[in-house]
């Protein structure tokens, strides 16, 4: 222990024994000396024992996240922009849910042990009652936006760090997140940080704004502020109401101006405003801004007012969903409903920023997936870039996907090369068999999708990107991550969104799907029954090939079992995460399966499930080389 960390604890020792006022603690703000007084008392902290930041599972942390996924997306591009604006600072962003758990994170991979170790990760766990007095925690307590810098932590373990953060509302006045800017140091003192907690105010100002006005859009959306220049641009007050002029929502600072703390929702128009909600109309944009000025019931403040109503309802034919299913996705499910839950899902997700990862067995049809997207989306027009990440050589993937100058290395085309990623600029880069890519290139996989441009193999200026990603695999790529074979930063970059395929033996619409597939053809109903109740372990792709193989060998008449091709006999196994178990696999396992299959690597691969580049990858590690190549090696 450092004699900086044993006078701290002594300090929040005279706080816990003689109160806030204690001599020893003055110099620090009543907000931290109150919450040292609540960690020991309420929370029952020992300050003597240090403790590294708690992270949750990374099963714990998906249900944290699960509970506010279309909050996430939102917030997003804010975290974004916010991290573009302190990244040069060595400043972190976290965004919490409102029990103090990390649900996102941007931060700089070059420091990433260290962040892990301080807690400023994914799924850390920054709630008072755990950490003690953190800039997170205490925001949860008091509601109020503050920086708790260095050793106004609770924990002494944690005053190295700087942390800033404020609070962000839902549109009912409960606490929603909170946006947290930190860094792993801090040379200055407290008042250094003023720039930070402004910055940390005016984007949990946006995100909250920009949740409200997705909520609120079926709504009249009034936009308040004391100058009448800013109210359509920046107003400070919102306000959703209802088609009787009943308030609906509102922004956290218009529940502090309008109502204190009392409820807001439910109050009518006339009541807050010395107007009738029947004029609404004079108050939208058409009209000049500074005749849109409204007295606050009792005359108590002159507001500028401007007032959005809410669009009209498309009218739906009769028995069709409000919002219709874009028609490439919806050609994908033939009736199954669990399918049909996930394409409604994907529906809304279609223009989204997010990353999407589709996961299922293979020949589920997760590259078919990924087009439809495409394809139902305002990128439709511009590239689709399809990447099989297990099929590309290791040591030609970083040129592959990031390009290369001329003679940038030996073998280089002469003319250079334009790499995958930037040739999917305005369109969708899919990465099919993502848990494949080897780890190096993971990390520049990252950058990428964090900065939003490319560095080419030799190249020394970056080029910038404008992609949405799709992300596959076959694989569970949680248990990649437990076994190291996969970052979890990458992992929970591209699981914005995540769409789950069904496998086909699982579908009820295979019966549909046969008679889509057969365009017109006839089975003989021994063949249906026969295929009806096969397992169909190859899923979609297995079934379009039995199909045309089965028609070729039937010609014009109908299809009967003798035209079927052979199936497999055996009961189907779901496919494992080989490129898991792979490292915990001996050497001399992998070398029995390779002479079982009589060094033939394809068979090889095919019987353990994997790629044949990935065998190929772990016969490099491992040191294996087949008898015909041992003279050449």
């Amino acid at each position: 222990m450092y004699p900086a960390q044993r006078e701290h604890i002594a300090t929040v020792m005279q706080v816990a024994d003689l109160g806030v006022q204690a001599q020893a603690a003055l110099r620090h703000e009543q907000v931290i000396r109150d919450s040292w007084h609540r960690c020991v008392h309420e929370h029952q902290l020992d300050p003597t024992r240090m403790q590294e930041a708690v992270i949750l599972p990374q099963g714990q942390l998906r249900e944290h996240q699960d509970q506010m996924e279309a909050f996430i997306h939102i917030a997003r591009r804010g975290l974004e922009t916010l991290y573009q604006q302190v990244a040069g600072l060595g400043y972190v962003v976290l965004l919490t849910d409102a029990r103090g758990v990390t649900v996102d994170f941007i931060g700089d991979l070059q420091i990433e042990p260290g962040l892990r170790k301080a807690g400023l990760f994914l799924g850390a766990d920054w709630s008072e009652q755990h950490a003690g007095t953190c800039g997170v925690g205490t925001c949860i307590s008091t509601g109020e936006a503050l920086t708790v810098h260095l050793d106004d932590h609770f924990d002494a373990t944690h005053i190295p760090l700087t942390c800033t953060t404020s609070p962000v509302y839902d549109a009912r006045g409960e606490l929603a997140a909170v946006l947290d800017i930190s860094a792993l140091s801090a040379a200055g003192p407290k008042g250094s940080q003023g720039l930070a907690l402004q910055l940390v105010k005016l984007y949990a100002q946006q995100i909250e704004s920009a949740a409200f006005l997705q909520r609120h859009r079926h709504d009249w959306v009034l936009r308040l502020s004391a100058a009448p220049h800013f109210v359509d641009v920046n107003p400070e007050y919102l306000l959703a109401l209802d088609s009787a002029g009943r308030v609906v929502g509102h922004n956290r600072r218009g529940q502090l101006a309008l109502q204190g703390t009392r409820p807001l929702v439910g109050q009518a128009f006339d009541a807050l405003f010395e107007a009738r909600f029947e004029q609404i109309g004079r108050f939208v944009m058409a009209q000049p801004s500074d005749q849109r000025a409204v007295m606050r019931s009792g005359g108590r403040e002159l507001l500028f007012l401007s007032a959005t109503p809410p669009p009209p309802r498309p009218v739906a034919p009769r028995g069709q969903p409000e919002r219709p299913v874009p028609a490439p996705l919806a050609a994908l499910s033939a009736g199954d409903a669990a399918l049909d839950r996930q394409i409604e899902r994907a529906a809304r997700l279609v223009n989204s920023p997010v990353n999407l990862l589709i996961t299922g067995e293979t020949g589920s049809g997760k590259e078919y997936f990924a087009k439809a997207m495409h394809a139902s989306g305002e990128r439709r027009a511009r590239p689709f870039v399809a990447v099989n990440c297990a099929a590309i050589p290791e040591s030609l993937i970083e040129s592959e996907l990031f390009g290369h100058l001329p003679g940038s290395f030996s073998g280089a085309a002469p003319r250079g090369k334009r790499g995958l990623i930037p040739e999917a600029d305005g369109g969708t880069l899919f990465l099919d068999e993502i848990g494949d890519m080897p780890l190096p290139l993971q990390a520049r996989l990252l950058r990428v999708l964090s900065e939003r441009e490319v560095l080419p193999v030799g190249a020394t200026r970056p080029v910038p990107v404008n992609i949405r990603v799709i992300a596959a695999t076959h694989a569970p790529l949680e248990t990649l991550v437990r076994a190291g074979r996969f970052r979890d930063d990458l992992y929970y970059r591209l699981n914005g969104a995540h769409i789950a395929l069904p496998p086909l033996r699982q579908r009820s619409d295979l019966q549909s799907l046969l008679t889509r597939f057969l365009q017109g053809r006839t089975l003989l109903p021994e063949v249906r029954a026969r295929l009806l109740t096969y397992a169909w372990p190859g899923n979609l792709r297995e079934l379009k090939n039995v199909l045309d193989c089965a028609a070729s060998v039937a010609g014009d008449g109908p299809i009967s079992l003798h035209d079927l091709p052979e199936l497999a006999s055996v009961a189907h196994a779901p496919l494992r995460a080989v490129e898991a178990e792979l490292p915990n696999r001996s050497d001399d396992a992998l070398l029995q399966e390779l002479r079982a299959a009589q060094w033939n690597v394809s068979l090889a691969a095919r019987r353990l499930g994997v790629a044949r580049m990935t065998l190929y990858r772990r016969m490099k590690r491992a040191g294996i080389v087949a008898p015909n190549h041992q003279g050449s090696a």
